[in-house]
């Protein structure tokens, strides 16, 4: 299965939706969030990473571009926020091509302002605003 679609009537819907992301991922480490701002791309990857036996707190790294969180199973995710890069430069230089080879989950947001930095192997969750809390999310593997 490449692409599924998944519908959220409201935020009660978030773990269905955090649980299908992760099982449509499996093994793919890779994970580009798309979707306008405030569509919830920070909030579906706070449920992920709650899911993944984050305990931590999960916050945008806005300006630090990664935050790095542990898994109570001793796995690692890191989190990027891409919407301030302005050149793939300091992508580079912030070391972004040594993650996403690390073999840990990476969940990208902004990440076409990084396009030519990004892996060839990925998972794309596009999310878009309906009325209300509504959101599709279309899952889609690369």
């Amino acid at each position: 299965m490449n692409q599924i679609t998944i519908e959220l009537q409201s935020l009660a819907d978030l773990k269905r939706a955090a649980a299908e992301v992760l099982n449509f991922a499996k093994n793919d480490k890779i994970l580009l969030f798309q979707g306008e701002m405030a569509a919830g791309k920070t909030t579906l990857i706070k449920e992920i990473c709650r899911l993944a036996g984050v305990e931590e707190p999960v916050s945008s790294p806005t300006y630090s571009l990664v935050n790095e969180y542990q898994s109570t199973d001793g796995k690692t995710l890191f989190h990027f926020d891409f919407y301030r890069i302005q050149d793939e430069a300091e992508a580079l230089d912030m070391g972004a091509i040594e993650y996403f080879d690390s073999g840990n989950t990476c969940l990208i947001e902004w990440p076409s302002n990084v396009a030519n930095v990004l892996p060839d192997h990925f998972v794309e969750v596009l999310i878009e605003k309906g009325t209300g809390e509504a959101r599709t999310i279309t899952l889609k593997r690369n």
